[in-house]
């Protein structure tokens, strides 16, 4: 409901200066996280996933108002959501009266298999400063820009977790002692979090028609979101990335 309300009001804000807007964009974009944090290095070294799973697809709205012929202002709203079912990597398990527990996979074949979901949720609010160096009239413009951001974040991680800070002993009677560590379900998550970034874009329009331009884009994210509730320990989550869109502008 939060990030809801956020983004409604972000929008309500930006509904009156279509009046007297320069430009309302559209673009599709491709979002590929950074994942370079502790949760997310966890997530890919365990599990069956890896950093190329959660690239995905995402939408963004813009609109521009110009300042002078070459300097302009842009308030955009982006988007990025993904989820992955993922096994834990060479573990299998086992129900016993004390519970569930992960065995090594190279030496027994397991009754099930320990997996989790890892949802990650990214919602930047950015505020730009976008120049235009050759101005806005040749056939091809190029642009640059960067500005400042509010990210809305939520992190959720369902399913089994493997507590690996705990290390049970198993006494196999062919291998000795086998080392295996209990599994837990879990519900983990921080949900429409608020954390503040940076990022700088470049790319170039291509007028084909009175008022509206193509839209190429490449954009440099940067944010880090504070743990507070769910994965207590884990260092500020890396919620940044590198974006590539292409859209369609609306000149006013």
């Amino acid at each position: 409901m939060k990030r809801k309300l956020i983004l409604l009001t972000a929008l309500f804000l930006l509904v009156p200066g279509l009046v007297f807007s320069d430009t309302v964009s559209f673009r599709v974009g491709y979002f590929i996280p950074r994942g370079q944090s502790d949760l997310w290095e966890m997530e890919f070294e365990q599990m069956t996933f890896n950093k190329s799973n959660y690239q995905n697809t995402n939408f963004c709205f813009s609109y521009e108002y110009f300042l002078a012929r070459q300097i302009s202002v842009v308030i955009g709203i982006d988007s990025y959501s993904k989820n992955k079912v993922g096994n834990y990597i060479g573990y299998v398990g086992y129900t016993f009266e004390e519970g569930d527990f992960a065995f090594p996979e190279e030496y027994y074949v397991g009754d099930w298999v320990p997996s989790h979901v890892f949802s990650v949720s990214i919602t930047p609010i950015q505020l730009s400063l976008k120049l235009t160096p050759m101005g806005r009239q040749d056939k091809i413009i190029p642009y640059v820009g960067g500005g400042v951001g509010l990210y809305i974040w939520t992190v959720r991680l369902q399913g089994d977790m493997v507590d690996f800070s705990d290390e049970w002993s198993f006494e196999d009677p062919d291998l000795g002692d086998v080392p295996i560590f209990p599994v837990w379900p879990t519900d983990a998550r921080e949900e429409n979090k608020i954390a503040f970034g940076y990022h700088v874009f470049g790319g170039i329009m291509i007028p084909f028609a009175r008022r509206i331009t193509l839209d190429a884009q490449f954009k440099y994210n940067r944010a880090e979101g504070t743990f507070k509730d769910a994965f207590e320990g884990f260092e500020p989550f890396d919620l940044g990335g590198y974006q590539i869109s292409v859209g369609i502008n609306y000149w006013f």
